[in-house]
């Protein structure tokens, strides 16, 4: 240990990350405090890394952080993020960043200060690549273009910011590849709330718990667009063609606009939607290109509507993966199953139901014909607390078919899984 170069003890520290870790590591000897002093890169003070951040008063919370701080010289990457406090003084945070901003590449922060404290303000025109704000609002966004030349990704939660700042904030950041929004409350001025956002460079979205009538995406670049919990009355899509992976989760939304920007679609999954009308199986044939496909507890708004196999096996001749979970009913169980085409190059399988019915394994049965080169079917089951006889008997029934099943495709592995 006497022999190790300095600054790689300090890269040792700096993998450790947690504030209360590093600093116990760096009274090993003086040769790990000049470590810590001079070659720590990463800091973080986190309020699930160590229980007794709890105990302390926000006054005192405070001087720790700028005492540790300010012990170093030349820190990339600090993260304060305590959950339980607050808010923090504005003169305690801004002296933080004005020490740490010229060498500063990644910033998460999480804690309202008061009053606000604009961090873009204090960190535009540095090295930073990574932005991650919580509980804090941003207003009066200046249209200067290359304030943050380096930053790739941004993430906002808990953000008070209007579609204009916004926009001029990703008009500031030349390079910036990932967007995150959680939660933002998007400052408008009438009850029409609409946003439209346009970055050429952008190539993963991620939006969560956002509320709005009106959303148009304009990005040339955009490989992943993930909406998680969203209420939207139209979402528009545009595109190059460049989008890879689309996921929805949860989200309700009366018109979805994606046409042009699936024709290079690999991963297609969506959960807790419902589908409404024809227009998005349509708008899903375009992606022939299509490797992956989810569609977990999917309702349609029509009940005798079905994504059919011979849809899946026409359209996605590349799939390779497969996920279906919804309740089957007779008339729409006949209509999955209908055509011949095979499911050439499907290898794994994901099987689920909400509530189990006697269709269930023909549906599997079904889906086994079809699937000539698979070799792995998972099936998730969900089974009521309170059982009758007649759904101990259906899951029997089902029971002993899966085992047929079994013993007919021995070149499969299944996996059952029931909560």
């Amino acid at each position: 240990m006497e022999r190790l170069p300095v600054e790689v003890i300090g890269n040792i520290l700096s993998r450790l990350g947690a504030a209360r870790d590093v600093v116990i590591a760096s009274a090993t000897c003086r040769k790990w405090r000049e470590a810590f002093r001079c070659h720590l890169r990463t800091l973080s003070f986190n309020s699930d890394d160590w229980p007794s951040y709890h105990t302390l008063t926000t006054s005192q919370l405070e001087i720790l952080i700028i005492q540790t701080v300010f012990q170093t010289t030349g820190l990339q990457d600090l993260s304060i993020l305590i959950e339980y406090v607050d808010e923090f003084s504005a003169s305690m945070v801004i002296a933080l960043l004005m020490y740490t901003r010229e060498t500063l590449r990644r910033l998460c922060f999480n804690v309202r200060t008061t009053p606000n404290v604009n961090i873009l303000e204090i960190c535009g025109r540095q090295k930073l690549e990574t932005l991650d704000i919580a509980h804090s609002s941003i207003t009066g966004v200046e249209p200067n273009y290359q304030r943050f030349s380096r930053l790739r990704s941004l993430s906002l939660s808990d953000v008070s910011i209007s579609a204009l700042d916004l926009n001029r904030l990703l008009t500031a950041c030349p390079k910036i590849e990932n967007l995150d929004l959680i939660n933002p409350e998007m400052a408008m001025s009438d009850t029409h709330v609409t946003v439209e956002l346009s970055c050429p460079t952008l190539k993963s979205v991620y939006i969560e718990a956002m509320g709005l009538d009106k959303f148009i995406l304009k990005v040339d670049s955009l490989e992943r667009l993930h909406l998680k919990d969203c209420v939207l009355e139209l979402f528009e899509l545009v595109g190059k063609g460049t989008l890879k992976q689309f996921k929805i989760d949860d989200v309700t939304v009366i018109h979805l606009d994606i046409d042009e920007a699936l024709e290079n679609l690999e991963v297609l999954d969506i959960s807790n939607f419902t589908i409404i009308g024809p227009k998005f199986c349509q708008m899903m044939s375009r992606s022939s290109k299509l490797r992956s496909l989810r569609l977990w507890d999917v309702l349609f708004d029509n009940e005798d509507e079905i994504v059919d196999l011979e849809t899946i096996a026409v359209c996605f001749p590349m799939l390779s993966h497969l996920s279906l979970s919804y309740d089957l009913i007779d008339r729409a169980l006949l209509c999955s199953l209908q055509g011949s085409s095979q499911l050439e190059n499907v290898i794994a399988m994901e099987l689920g139901w909400t509530m189990i019915t006697e269709l269930f394994s023909d549906w599997v049965e079904g889906l086994l014909k079809r699937s000539p080169n698979l070799r792995k079917l998972l099936i998730h089951g969900i089974i009521s607390d309170a059982k009758t006889q007649e759904e101990y008997t259906m899951l029997a029934n089902f029971t002993s078919s899966i085992v047929q099943l079994m013993r007919k495709y021995v070149h499969v592995d299944f996996q059952i899984y029931y909560e």
